[in-house]
């Protein structure tokens, strides 16, 4: 009776379909500001990878996994969660930071450890610079900078600007240095360079100085919640000089916060629905509109970017082996990105800038400048 019992459970099994194991998933790590003062532009940047993922959920034959870690807008907590992500998690990959001082301060980590990092938001260039195994998949300071300062001076014809910067934030020092090097090089001059911090709510002394020195311009490279304010109180001074600002003003949150002030703001960013050039581009649009109800952003945009450049990166290396997909990211050219055609120069994006102006209390289009 046992023989036969064995014998017909042996015939079972050989019968029975057999039922591959699940494939291990490609783990990427994803440091975001979800909470603290940057916390609306993580949100937005979250959207755009989040809708990459659901329209790319595999890689090498196998699921993506992605380990969301919120930095909470803290230098200290990126490093912290680069580490965690490479010690504990073991990720092939990190996607992040977002702006530019916590992503210099995770890139270290991430360096030491030979795990590729790629930020697809952080434009100063220090992020990038001396690393091998750190990408962005953004433009760089430099580039944004000289475009703005072109646009102030063929455009708006200015020819003495007032600059009020953030000292705070490596993004904000860094995109003003840009401006002002290249406002002087067209033969502009600058007449007051103020400072201010992150969390300062009064900005009159830094606003009274610029008056005193009639400028036609004030380049102001700053974030959230202090942009805002520093035109509100600017136009209640009667300083009516056009404002112009970095990619960090296209966030609703600018606008709501700013009101009628706000109005006439110009911009340098990354996209807009306007001057989407690629494939990819438009049907983003689509789908971004079908599913939040409302126009997508730049920082959603660059997060379905930089998603489907490490993706790429990933594919052509076969593996998940660091120094492959280092390789692989090197070689990366001719990507059509969201928001634009974009090449890996030197582990930095060359790719076209975006300049937008508030007008009735929305984004407006107003040119795409290529590099």
């Amino acid at each position: 009776m046992r023989i036969w019992f064995v014998a017909a459970l042996i015939l079972t099994l050989l019968l029975a379909p057999s039922v591959a194991p699940a494939a291990e998933p490609v783990k990427i790590g994803l440091i975001l500001p979800m909470t603290g003062p940057a916390a609306a532009y993580g949100d937005m940047a979250y959207k755009g990878v989040q809708m990459a993922q659901a329209k790319r959920p595999q890689v090498l034959g196998r699921p993506v996994k992605l380990i969301l870690v919120d930095n909470r807008s803290d230098k200290t907590e990126s490093s912290n969660a680069a580490n965690r992500l490479i010690q504990r998690d073991k990720v092939a990959l990190i996607i992040g930071a977002l702006s530019s001082t916590p992503t210099l301060a995770a890139a270290p980590v991430a360096e030491d450890a030979k795990v590729p990092l790629v930020s697809g938001w952080a434009t100063n260039p220090l992020v990038t610079q001396k690393k091998k195994c750190v990408f962005r998949t953004c433009f760089v300071d430099p580039f944004q900078g000289s475009v703005a300062a072109r646009f102030a001076f063929d455009t708006l014809r200015a020819r003495r600007a007032a600059l009020l910067i953030d000292i705070s934030r490596d993004y904000s020092v860094g995109l003003a240095s840009a401006f002002v090097k290249a406002f002087k090089k067209l033969g502009g001059k600058v007449v007051a360079r103020t400072m201010y911090s992150n969390g300062d709510q009064e900005f009159g002394a830094q606003l009274g100085m610029i008056k005193k020195r009639s400028a036609d311009l004030i380049y102001l490279p700053g974030y959230l919640p202090e942009l805002p304010l520093i035109v509100r109180q600017a136009r209640e001074m009667g300083l009516d000089q056009p404002f112009l600002g970095g990619d960090a003003a296209q966030a609703e949150q600018v606008i709501s916060s700013g009101g009628k002030a706000l109005e006439g703001f110009y911009l340098t960013t990354h996209f807009d629905e306007q001057g989407v050039s690629t494939p990819a581009g438009k049907e983003y649009v689509a789908a971004y509109r079908a599913k939040h109800k409302k126009a997508p952003d730049a920082l959603g945009a660059l997060g379905y970017d930089v998603y489907n450049v490490v993706l790429d990166a990933l594919a052509k290396a076969g593996s998940t082996d660091a120094a492959k997909v280092t390789a692989a990211l090197e070689a990366t050219k001719g990507f059509p990105g969201v928001c634009g055609v974009m090449d890996l120069v030197e582990h930095n994006a060359v790719k076209p800038a975006v300049i937008l102006t508030i007008d009735k209390g929305k984004f407006k289009y107003v040119t795409t400048v290529k590099p």
